[in-house]
Protein backbone atom coordinates (compact mmCIF):
# COMPACT_ATOMS: atom_id res chain seq x y z
CA UNK A 1 0.00 0.00 0.00
CA UNK A 2 1.43 3.38 -0.98
CA UNK A 3 1.17 6.38 1.32
CA UNK A 4 1.22 10.13 0.85
CA UNK A 5 4.23 12.31 1.58
CA UNK A 6 3.08 13.59 4.97
CA UNK A 7 2.25 10.06 6.12
CA UNK A 8 5.70 8.82 5.11
CA UNK A 9 7.35 11.78 6.85
CA UNK A 10 5.72 10.78 10.13
CA UNK A 11 5.81 6.99 9.87
CA UNK A 12 8.55 5.73 7.48
CA UNK A 13 11.27 4.06 9.54
CA UNK A 14 9.47 5.14 12.69
CA UNK A 15 7.37 2.24 13.97
CA UNK A 16 6.72 2.31 17.72
CA UNK A 17 9.71 0.90 19.61
CA UNK A 18 9.23 -2.83 20.17
CA UNK A 19 10.12 -3.13 23.87
CA UNK A 20 8.17 -0.22 25.35
CA UNK A 21 5.91 0.95 22.56
CA UNK A 22 7.54 4.41 22.50
CA UNK A 23 5.94 6.29 19.61
CA UNK A 24 9.08 8.35 18.88
CA UNK A 25 12.24 6.43 17.90
CA UNK A 26 14.68 6.45 20.82
CA UNK A 27 18.04 8.23 20.73
CA UNK A 28 20.49 5.33 20.83
CA UNK A 29 23.27 7.38 22.37
CA UNK A 30 25.87 4.65 22.36
CA UNK A 31 29.18 4.07 20.64
CA UNK A 32 29.24 0.28 20.89
CA UNK A 33 26.96 -2.72 21.40
CA UNK A 34 27.14 -5.98 23.38
CA UNK A 35 27.48 -8.95 21.04
CA UNK A 36 25.73 -12.28 21.58
CA UNK A 37 28.88 -14.23 20.66
CA UNK A 38 32.15 -13.68 18.85
CA UNK A 39 31.22 -12.75 15.31
CA UNK A 40 27.50 -12.53 16.16
CA UNK A 41 26.50 -8.89 16.74
CA UNK A 42 22.89 -8.46 17.85
CA UNK A 43 20.72 -7.36 14.88
CA UNK A 44 23.96 -6.46 13.07
CA UNK A 45 24.94 -3.61 15.40
CA UNK A 46 28.54 -3.56 16.57
CA UNK A 47 29.80 0.05 16.46
CA UNK A 48 27.88 3.28 15.89
CA UNK A 49 30.03 4.57 13.04
CA UNK A 50 28.98 1.46 11.12
CA UNK A 51 25.35 1.42 12.22
CA UNK A 52 23.04 3.04 14.75
CA UNK A 53 19.27 2.44 15.08
CA UNK A 54 18.46 6.17 15.27
CA UNK A 55 20.46 6.90 12.13
CA UNK A 56 18.89 3.89 10.43
CA UNK A 57 15.41 5.27 11.15
CA UNK A 58 16.40 8.59 9.55
CA UNK A 59 17.96 6.86 6.55
CA UNK A 60 14.87 4.75 5.93
CA UNK A 61 12.66 7.84 6.13
CA UNK A 62 14.87 9.85 3.74
CA UNK A 63 14.82 7.04 1.18
CA UNK A 64 11.03 6.85 1.39
CA UNK A 65 10.55 10.60 0.96
CA UNK A 66 12.76 10.71 -2.14
CA UNK A 67 11.32 7.53 -3.62
CA UNK A 68 14.72 5.81 -3.39
CA UNK A 69 15.96 2.43 -2.27
CA UNK A 70 18.96 3.45 -0.14
CA UNK A 71 19.24 6.54 2.04
CA UNK A 72 22.45 7.48 3.85
CA UNK A 73 22.90 10.20 6.48
CA UNK A 74 26.10 12.18 7.09
CA UNK A 75 27.59 14.74 9.43
CA UNK A 76 26.99 17.56 6.91
CA UNK A 77 25.97 18.16 3.34
CA UNK A 78 29.61 18.52 2.33
CA UNK A 79 30.45 15.21 4.01
CA UNK A 80 27.78 13.60 1.84
CA UNK A 81 29.17 15.30 -1.28
CA UNK A 82 32.75 14.25 -0.52
CA UNK A 83 31.67 10.65 0.06
CA UNK A 84 29.81 10.59 -3.26
CA UNK A 85 32.77 12.01 -5.18
CA UNK A 86 35.31 9.61 -3.72
CA UNK A 87 33.00 6.63 -4.19
CA UNK A 88 32.23 7.24 -7.86
CA UNK A 89 35.34 9.07 -9.09
CA UNK A 90 39.05 8.35 -9.29
CA UNK A 91 42.02 10.71 -9.87
CA UNK A 92 41.92 11.74 -13.52
CA UNK A 93 38.13 11.72 -13.73
CA UNK A 94 35.98 14.76 -14.53
CA UNK A 95 32.73 16.26 -13.21
CA UNK A 96 30.44 18.89 -14.72
CA UNK A 97 29.27 21.34 -12.03
CA UNK A 98 26.87 24.31 -12.07
CA UNK A 99 28.29 27.71 -12.96
CA UNK A 100 26.10 28.91 -10.08
CA UNK A 101 26.75 26.51 -7.22
CA UNK A 102 26.84 26.69 -3.46
CA UNK A 103 30.16 28.22 -2.42
CA UNK A 104 31.04 25.24 -0.23
CA UNK A 105 30.48 22.85 -3.13
CA UNK A 106 32.71 24.96 -5.35
CA UNK A 107 35.38 25.06 -2.64
CA UNK A 108 35.23 21.25 -2.33
CA UNK A 109 35.93 20.89 -6.05
CA UNK A 110 38.41 23.74 -6.45
CA UNK A 111 40.44 23.47 -3.24
CA UNK A 112 40.16 19.81 -2.22
CA UNK A 113 39.08 17.42 -4.99
CA UNK A 114 41.19 19.09 -7.68
CA UNK A 115 44.34 18.48 -5.60
CA UNK A 116 43.30 14.83 -5.48
CA UNK A 117 43.24 14.76 -9.30
CA UNK A 118 39.55 15.33 -10.02
CA UNK A 119 38.90 17.95 -12.70
CA UNK A 120 35.68 19.90 -13.19
CA UNK A 121 34.01 22.19 -15.70
CA UNK A 122 31.34 24.75 -14.73
CA UNK A 123 28.30 24.87 -17.02
CA UNK A 124 24.99 26.70 -17.06
CA UNK A 125 22.66 23.94 -15.87
CA UNK A 126 19.57 25.66 -17.31
CA UNK A 127 21.11 25.17 -20.78
CA UNK A 128 21.03 21.51 -21.78
CA UNK A 129 23.38 22.09 -24.73
CA UNK A 130 25.91 23.87 -22.49
CA UNK A 131 25.96 20.89 -20.12
CA UNK A 132 26.34 18.47 -23.04
CA UNK A 133 29.25 20.52 -24.41
CA UNK A 134 31.02 20.44 -21.05
CA UNK A 135 31.09 16.64 -20.88
CA UNK A 136 34.38 14.86 -21.57
CA UNK A 137 35.19 11.17 -22.10
CA UNK A 138 36.35 11.09 -18.46
CA UNK A 139 33.15 12.62 -17.04
CA UNK A 140 31.72 10.43 -14.28
CA UNK A 141 29.13 12.79 -12.76
CA UNK A 142 26.95 15.59 -14.05
CA UNK A 143 26.32 17.55 -10.85
CA UNK A 144 23.44 19.98 -10.71
CA UNK A 145 21.50 22.07 -8.25
CA UNK A 146 17.92 23.01 -9.04
CA UNK A 147 17.10 25.63 -8.00
CA UNK A 148 20.73 26.75 -7.93
CA UNK A 149 22.32 28.67 -5.08
CA UNK A 150 22.09 31.68 -5.05
CA UNK A 151 20.79 32.67 -8.52
CA UNK A 152 17.90 30.19 -8.46
CA UNK A 153 18.52 28.77 -11.91
CA UNK A 154 16.33 25.83 -12.92
CA UNK A 155 17.71 22.68 -14.53
CA UNK A 156 15.54 20.26 -16.50
CA UNK A 157 16.25 17.09 -14.54
CA UNK A 158 14.81 14.65 -17.07
CA UNK A 159 16.66 16.23 -19.99
CA UNK A 160 19.98 16.30 -18.14
CA UNK A 161 19.52 12.72 -16.97
CA UNK A 162 19.40 11.77 -20.65
CA UNK A 163 22.51 13.80 -21.40
CA UNK A 164 24.44 12.26 -18.51
CA UNK A 165 23.38 8.71 -19.27
CA UNK A 166 24.22 9.07 -22.96
CA UNK A 167 27.76 9.91 -21.81
CA UNK A 168 27.92 7.00 -19.35
CA UNK A 169 27.84 9.38 -16.38
CA UNK A 170 25.62 9.67 -13.34
CA UNK A 171 23.29 12.60 -12.73
CA UNK A 172 23.56 13.90 -9.15
CA UNK A 173 20.98 16.47 -8.06
CA UNK A 174 21.44 18.69 -5.02
CA UNK A 175 17.80 18.94 -3.91
CA UNK A 176 18.46 21.09 -0.84
CA UNK A 177 16.59 24.22 -1.99
CA UNK A 178 13.47 22.33 -3.06
CA UNK A 179 13.33 19.59 -0.41
CA UNK A 180 11.76 16.21 -1.23
CA UNK A 181 8.33 17.72 -0.57
CA UNK A 182 8.58 20.03 -3.58
CA UNK A 183 10.73 17.91 -5.91
CA UNK A 184 11.81 14.27 -6.25
CA UNK A 185 14.69 14.09 -8.74
CA UNK A 186 14.90 10.29 -8.81
CA UNK A 187 11.43 10.17 -10.36
CA UNK A 188 12.75 12.32 -13.23
CA UNK A 189 15.75 10.08 -13.96
CA UNK A 190 18.43 11.30 -11.55
CA UNK A 191 20.80 8.69 -10.11
CA UNK A 192 21.71 10.37 -6.82
CA UNK A 193 19.95 12.97 -4.68
CA UNK A 194 22.12 15.10 -2.40
CA UNK A 195 20.85 17.08 0.59
CA UNK A 196 22.16 19.38 3.20
CA UNK A 197 19.61 18.21 5.77
CA UNK A 198 20.71 21.20 7.84
CA UNK A 199 18.31 23.24 5.72
CA UNK A 200 14.64 22.49 4.99
CA UNK A 201 14.74 18.82 5.98
CA UNK A 202 15.81 19.58 9.56
CA UNK A 203 14.09 22.91 9.33
CA UNK A 204 14.81 24.46 12.72
CA UNK A 205 18.40 25.73 12.46
CA UNK A 206 19.46 23.45 15.30
CA UNK A 207 21.28 20.57 13.61
CA UNK A 208 23.86 20.07 10.84
CA UNK A 209 23.62 17.07 8.53
CA UNK A 210 23.67 15.71 5.00
CA UNK A 211 22.20 12.87 2.98
CA UNK A 212 22.49 10.82 -0.19
CA UNK A 213 19.58 8.84 -1.67
CA UNK A 214 19.81 6.43 -4.62
CA UNK A 215 17.62 3.86 -6.36
CA UNK A 216 20.39 1.55 -7.58
CA UNK A 217 21.13 -1.03 -4.88
CA UNK A 218 24.72 -1.68 -6.03
CA UNK A 219 25.55 2.03 -5.95
CA UNK A 220 23.84 2.27 -2.57
CA UNK A 221 25.96 -0.58 -1.21
CA UNK A 222 29.11 1.09 -2.52
CA UNK A 223 28.16 4.41 -0.92
CA UNK A 224 27.31 2.68 2.35
CA UNK A 225 30.75 1.04 2.38
CA UNK A 226 32.41 4.42 1.92
CA UNK A 227 30.14 6.03 4.51
CA UNK A 228 31.56 3.63 7.06
CA UNK A 229 35.13 3.60 5.71
CA UNK A 230 35.37 7.41 5.60
CA UNK A 231 33.39 7.85 8.79
CA UNK A 232 31.69 11.21 8.27
CA UNK A 233 28.45 10.06 9.90
CA UNK A 234 26.05 12.06 12.02
CA UNK A 235 25.60 11.22 15.69
CA UNK A 236 22.38 9.70 17.07
CA UNK A 237 21.10 12.93 18.62
CA UNK A 238 21.67 14.80 15.34
CA UNK A 239 19.83 12.02 13.48
CA UNK A 240 16.96 12.25 15.97
CA UNK A 241 16.69 16.03 15.60
CA UNK A 242 16.64 15.72 11.81
CA UNK A 243 13.96 13.04 11.97
CA UNK A 244 11.90 15.25 14.27
CA UNK A 245 12.17 18.10 11.77
CA UNK A 246 11.08 15.89 8.88
CA UNK A 247 7.71 15.22 10.51
CA UNK A 248 6.54 18.77 9.77
CA UNK A 249 8.34 19.22 6.43
CA UNK A 250 5.19 19.25 4.33
CA UNK A 251 3.29 21.82 6.40
CA UNK A 252 6.38 23.99 6.79
CA UNK A 253 7.10 24.01 3.06
CA UNK A 254 3.54 25.08 2.29
CA UNK A 255 3.95 28.12 4.56
CA UNK A 256 7.45 28.89 3.21
CA UNK A 257 5.96 28.91 -0.31
CA UNK A 258 2.93 30.99 0.69
CA UNK A 259 5.16 33.64 2.25
CA UNK A 260 7.73 33.60 -0.55
CA UNK A 261 5.08 34.14 -3.21
CA UNK A 262 3.79 37.23 -1.39
CA UNK A 263 7.29 38.61 -0.86
CA UNK A 264 8.38 37.97 -4.46
CA UNK A 265 5.35 39.91 -5.72
CA UNK A 266 6.10 42.78 -3.31
CA UNK A 267 9.76 42.98 -4.36
CA UNK A 268 8.87 42.72 -8.03
CA UNK A 269 6.96 46.00 -7.83
CA UNK A 270 9.38 47.85 -5.53
CA UNK A 271 11.25 50.80 -7.08
CA UNK A 272 14.47 50.05 -5.14
CA UNK A 273 14.70 46.49 -6.47
CA UNK A 274 16.28 46.09 -9.91
CA UNK A 275 15.42 42.40 -10.40
CA UNK A 276 13.65 39.66 -8.47
CA UNK A 277 14.82 36.09 -9.03
CA UNK A 278 12.15 33.57 -8.01
CA UNK A 279 11.07 30.52 -10.05
CA UNK A 280 7.44 31.18 -9.17
CA UNK A 281 7.39 34.41 -11.17
CA UNK A 282 6.30 33.95 -14.82
CA UNK A 283 9.20 36.26 -15.76
CA UNK A 284 11.73 33.71 -14.48
CA UNK A 285 13.33 31.93 -17.49
CA UNK A 286 13.00 28.56 -15.74
CA UNK A 287 9.40 29.03 -14.63
CA UNK A 288 7.87 26.48 -17.01
CA UNK A 289 10.46 23.80 -16.27
CA UNK A 290 10.10 24.40 -12.52
CA UNK A 291 6.31 24.11 -12.81
CA UNK A 292 6.77 20.77 -14.59
CA UNK A 293 9.03 19.14 -11.99
CA UNK A 294 8.23 20.94 -8.72
CA UNK A 295 5.07 20.90 -6.61
CA UNK A 296 5.57 24.59 -5.76
CA UNK A 297 8.44 27.06 -6.10
CA UNK A 298 10.09 27.11 -2.67
CA UNK A 299 11.02 29.61 0.00
CA UNK A 300 14.22 31.05 -1.47
CA UNK A 301 14.27 34.46 -3.18
CA UNK A 302 17.20 36.43 -4.52
CA UNK A 303 17.03 40.03 -5.69
CA UNK A 304 19.37 42.69 -7.03
CA UNK A 305 19.37 46.02 -5.25
CA UNK A 306 18.76 49.00 -7.50
CA UNK A 307 21.45 50.99 -5.68
CA UNK A 308 24.24 48.48 -6.35
CA UNK A 309 26.49 46.58 -3.99
CA UNK A 310 26.56 49.09 -1.14
CA UNK A 311 22.77 49.31 -1.19
CA UNK A 312 22.57 45.50 -1.05
CA UNK A 313 24.86 45.47 1.98
CA UNK A 314 22.81 48.23 3.64
CA UNK A 315 19.59 46.28 3.11
CA UNK A 316 21.14 43.26 4.83
CA UNK A 317 22.40 45.37 7.72
CA UNK A 318 19.12 47.23 8.20
CA UNK A 319 16.89 44.16 8.33
CA UNK A 320 15.52 43.43 11.79
CA UNK A 321 13.10 40.52 11.57
CA UNK A 322 15.10 38.90 8.79
CA UNK A 323 18.18 37.68 10.67
CA UNK A 324 21.52 38.46 9.03
CA UNK A 325 22.98 34.96 8.89
CA UNK A 326 24.26 32.25 6.59
CA UNK A 327 22.37 29.01 5.94
CA UNK A 328 18.71 28.72 5.00
CA UNK A 329 15.59 26.62 5.30
CA UNK A 330 14.77 27.21 8.96
CA UNK A 331 11.45 28.40 10.36
CA UNK A 332 12.95 31.87 10.87
CA UNK A 333 13.62 34.23 7.96
CA UNK A 334 17.25 34.95 7.07
CA UNK A 335 18.93 37.53 4.86
CA UNK A 336 22.48 37.54 3.52
CA UNK A 337 24.87 39.06 1.01
CA UNK A 338 26.14 36.01 -0.93
CA UNK A 339 29.16 37.78 -2.44
CA UNK A 340 30.60 38.54 0.99
CA UNK A 341 29.18 35.61 2.94
CA UNK A 342 28.18 32.16 1.64
CA UNK A 343 29.85 32.57 -1.76
CA UNK A 344 32.99 34.47 -0.79
CA UNK A 345 35.03 31.38 -1.75
CA UNK A 346 33.87 31.83 -5.37
CA UNK A 347 35.22 35.40 -5.68
CA UNK A 348 37.38 35.80 -8.79
CA UNK A 349 36.16 32.50 -10.26
CA UNK A 350 33.59 31.77 -13.00
CA UNK A 351 31.13 31.21 -10.15
CA UNK A 352 31.49 34.70 -8.68
CA UNK A 353 28.06 36.16 -7.83
CA UNK A 354 26.92 39.75 -8.47
CA UNK A 355 27.83 42.24 -5.76
CA UNK A 356 24.32 43.74 -5.73
CA UNK A 357 22.68 40.38 -4.92
CA UNK A 358 20.70 39.77 -1.73
CA UNK A 359 19.45 36.29 -0.82
CA UNK A 360 16.40 35.68 1.36
CA UNK A 361 15.43 32.48 3.10
CA UNK A 362 11.76 33.20 3.76
CA UNK A 363 10.56 31.70 7.02
CA UNK A 364 7.11 30.87 8.33
CA UNK A 365 6.45 34.03 10.34
CA UNK A 366 3.41 36.25 9.76
CA UNK A 367 4.00 37.45 6.22
CA UNK A 368 2.83 41.03 6.83
CA UNK A 369 5.59 41.41 9.43
CA UNK A 370 8.16 40.19 6.92
CA UNK A 371 6.89 42.60 4.27
CA UNK A 372 7.11 45.54 6.69
CA UNK A 373 10.68 44.60 7.59
CA UNK A 374 11.76 44.50 3.94
CA UNK A 375 10.04 47.81 3.28
CA UNK A 376 12.06 49.57 5.97
CA UNK A 377 15.30 47.73 5.07
CA UNK A 378 15.09 48.81 1.42
CA UNK A 379 15.04 52.42 2.63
Amino acid sequence: MSHGFETLAIHAGQDPEARTGAVIPPIYQTSTYAQDAVGAPRQGYEYSRSGNPTRDALQECLAALEGGRVGLAFASGLAAEDTLLRTVCRPGDHVVIPDDAYGGTYRLFARVAERWGLTYTPAKVSDVDAVRAAIRPTTKIVWIETPTNPLLGIADIAALAGVAHDAGALLAVDNTFASPYLQQPLAHGADVVVHSTTKYVGGHSDVVGGALVVTDQALGDELRYHQNAMGAVNGPFDAWLTLRGIKTLGVRMDRHCDNAERIAAFLDSHPKVAQVIYPGLPSHPGHEVAAKQMRRFGGMISFRAAGGEEHAVQVCNRARLFVLAESLGGVESLIEHPGRMTHASAAGSPLEVPGDLVRLSVGIETVDDLLADLEQALG
